[in-house]
């Protein structure tokens, strides 16, 4: 993929090396925590807390916190991240590749919102909650980001067998693809229905969404290869054998385990490579219905 001396996305944010801190206050802990408060003996400890703060100057509120809840919640490291050369030149490569998506919605979609993307090291706290790198890439539409921690390329490569940088930029682009969802309110349609159907039953959506999201994707890289003439030699092929790699099918027989299609949540690898390859090839999004589509 010819990716290099190509503009660069500023929606990025390198949040590697940044610790969680400190868990929050248990909400068990927070009825108790009143009543001492609000006793005589919560009195006086609150009093000791100010006269504490007006010796050392700190604040107050701070040396409450810290002395029932731990030290705080610390959003960054110590010390400055220092990532591997090749760590280096990913960050690079996932801004072109976000830049291209940029580019794509921005001229499909009217008042195209660009996402930002997250780049983490082992675990991470977004709008949707805590979540480590265990889980691979995602989208959190409650802040409209998309989530990476670049150790999953190396799974893609390795355990996953799907070399390649266009196949890392088909993950990009999958979950550009489900912000693309957010913004046409399809995503907030399918989880209102979620209290309505059994747990089988909402599976179907999901994947039909998620079929969706690879449809989106392969529209992606229809408008950027048109526009740029990015694809070198193997480049689809290299997408197309991640999107197999990550079917559910494949994913259950990898892991020892029978296949159970009630299970599926993202789609068999026939499925994922078929809308990708149908958004490719088509590059328009009206005919990425997969939940009215006869055969998905």
């Amino acid at each position: 993929m010819k990716w290099k001396g190509r503009r660069k996305s500023e929606n990025v944010d390198d949040q590697r090396g940044n610790s969680r801190g400190s868990s929050p206050m248990s909400p068990m802990l927070i009825g108790p925590l009143i009543r001492l408060l609000f006793s005589k003996t919560g009195i006086i400890l609150v009093g000791g807390f100010f006269i504490i703060a007006w010796i050392t100057g700190s604040n107050p509120l701070q040396i409450l916190q810290n002395f029932v809840g731990g030290t705080g919640n610390q959003s960054s490291a110590t010390s400055e991240y220092v990532g591997s050369e090749e760590e280096e030149e990913l960050i690079g490569f996932c801004s072109v590749v976000l830049a291209d998506t940029e580019d794509v919605w921005n001229s499909l979609l009217e008042d195209y919102r660009e996402p930002t993307l997250v780049i983490f090291s082992d675990e991470v706290r977004s709008a949707c909650g805590y979540s480590t790198s265990a889980v691979g890439p995602f989208y959190c539409s409650e802040d409209e980001k998309l989530y990476l921690d670049l150790s999953f390329y190396s799974d893609l490569r390795d355990k996953l067998n799907a070399p390649g940088d266009f196949a890392q930029a088909y993950v990009i682009a999958h979950e550009v693809g489900h912000h693309v969802q957010h913004l046409l309110g399809i995503t907030d349609q399918v989880h209102n229905l979620r209290g309505n159907l059994s747990e089988v039953e909402y599976s179907k959506l999901s994947v039909k969404l998620e079929l969706q999201a690879d449809f989106l994707a392969g529209v992606w890289a229809h408008h950027t290869q048109r526009a740029k003439n990015i694809l070198e030699m193997g480049d689809l092929e290299e997408a197309l054998n991640a999107a197999n790699a990550i079917g559910d099918d494949r994913l259950q027989k990898q892991s020892g385990g029978r296949v159970v299609p009630d299970s599926f949540t993202h789609g068999t690898s026939a499925q994922r490579i078929r809308w990708f390859r149908k958004g490719y090839d088509t590059g328009d999004i009206s005919q990425g219905d997969t939940f009215n589509a006869e055969i998905l």
